[in-house]
């Protein structure tokens, strides 16, 4: 099939045409007409399918020009990352439309994003707890929304906005039609499902949790962390094909120290990312990535999702995904649009049971490769890898110190020499005899 053959209105069918696509991918296929019909949609597919696409051609389609301020189609992604990208994404797509479409997120200046919400708007695309703020501020009225999107459902429970999930849908009219759009389906999510839709029509693409079928996946079992930087540095430096490469790991603490080892060496050519780095960081660090700057990006789990990077040729696991679902959506970000990816994964001892987790969730083994005959095996481990002795001394043996110590004594002062008396009855017979009396029968 190709778009000509859906209903898409003209402006549409040039945005597209000039963004070179040409056939829709099954997820988008499959949930167009569904959600034309006004039905409630979960649409359920594996990252990289087009999700975005899914829910914006159809929303666009139903779209009818209006002056009024307020926004009636507001879609809640989980990153500020990926507001900037459907904001972006729905403005390439309505370049022969007038649609007034704004994106707010946390960590930036609240008083421009009102100013934008005040000058007016057809699209809202937000983060939840950043509309919470606006919503409370009486700027941000939500009575006019026709339209809920939800993307990355799963990842948005995971970050902990089920609250303000729940306060948005009871504060928005309780007629609209809703969407949902997500890589796993989750307990959690089937609970929101029950409590706030009806009449939901389920759409599932690919079986829950497999991976891209033209992602080549391999593992190499090492001993520690020093080992894996060893091995990504040597395999950096043996392969130009390592082009366009993303490494995860789990921490914003190991994103930061890896950082400063690897970029030592390839100075220049790495970047960083975590939520701990201010907006415009990210954005620059996405954007020389992107743009080819930085041939390795380092990151969390904050782009695992959702985020769309073209080309990327490899995935590194430098730890292994924590759960089955994160590993999935991190080989995602290869093997994207019909290309081909490779993803490797650095694991130790301590992370097979992780590996074995995601083999079982895709029903299928990750093969192991032999580690590099010319690899440095290292044999220092990092403090999380050889956690302290609780009891590294031995504490029924005095030290030296201790048993030549003479304690506390020193020679008192003069004046502090005192010899105690007794009491006044000791001191002075007088008052004791006159004490003893008073007790005589």
């Amino acid at each position: 099939m190709i778009f000509e053959e859906l209903n898409l209105s003209s402006p549409l069918l040039k945005a597209l045409a000039d963004l070179e696509f040409v056939n829709p991918t099954p997820i988008q296929e499959k949930a167009f007409p569904v959600v034309m019909s006004g039905k409630d949609v979960i649409g359920i597919a594996q990252t990289g399918t087009g999700k975005t696409l899914a829910y914006l051609l159809p929303v666009l389609r139903k779209y009818t020009f209006s002056n009024q301020k307020d926004p009636r189609i507001l879609i809640l992604v989980p990153t500020r990352e990926l507001v900037i990208q459907v904001v972006e994404e729905i403005r390439k797509l309505t370049s022969y439309m007038s649609v007034r479409v704004v994106g707010v997120y946390g960590g930036t200046n609240i008083n421009n994003q009102k100013q934008q919400l005040y000058d007016g708007l057809d699209i809202l695309v937000a983060t939840p707890g950043r509309l919470v703020d606006l919503a409370m501020t009486g700027l941000l009225r939500l009575k006019s929304i026709q339209k809920l999107v939800i993307d990355e459902v799963d990842e948005m429970l995971n970050l902990g906005f089920r609250p303000q999930l729940i306060s948005l849908m009871e504060i928005i009219p309780a007629k609209r039609q809703n969407l949902m759009f997500t890589a796993t389906l989750t307990e959690d999510v089937d609970r929101l499902i029950s409590d706030f839709f009806s009449n939901t029509s389920r759409i599932e693409v690919a079986p829950h949790g497999m991976p891209v079928e033209k992602i080549t996946q391999l593992v190499y079992h090492v001993p520690n962390y020093f080992t894996k930087v060893n091995l990504l540095e040597l395999i950096l430096t043996e392969n130009e094909g390592f082009e366009k490469v993303l490494v995860f790991v789990n921490t914003k603490k190991t994103a930061d120290r890896l950082f400063e080892t690897i970029e030592a060496k390839f100075p220049g050519q790495v970047g960083v990312l975590h939520s701990n780095k201010s907006q415009n960081f990210r954005i620059n660090a996405l954007k020389h990535f992107e743009e080819g700057v930085y041939r390795m990006l380092v990151t969390t789990d904050l782009i695992a999702r959702g985020l769309d990077i073209n080309d990327v040729s490899h995935v590194i696991n430098f730890e292994m995904a924590e759960t089955a679902g994160d590993y999935v959506n991190r080989i995602g970000r290869t093997g994207r649009a019909d290309k081909t990816g490779v993803s490797i994964s650095f694991v130790t001892e301590k992370e097979k049971a992780l590996q074995l987790e995601a083999e079982a969730l895709m029903k299928r083994a990750i093969p192991v490769e032999p580690l590099p005959a010319n690899l440095v095996i290292s044999g220092i481990f990092t403090e999380e890898e050889n956690p302290s002795n609780l009891f590294d001394k031995n504490y029924h043996k005095s030290s030296s110190a201790i048993r030549d110590s003479q304690g506390a004594f020193h020679e008192k002062k003069e004046k502090n020499k005192k010899i105690n008396l007794g009491g006044p009855g000791v001191r002075n017979p007088k008052y004791g005899k006159q004490k003893n009396n008073r007790f005589q029968s």
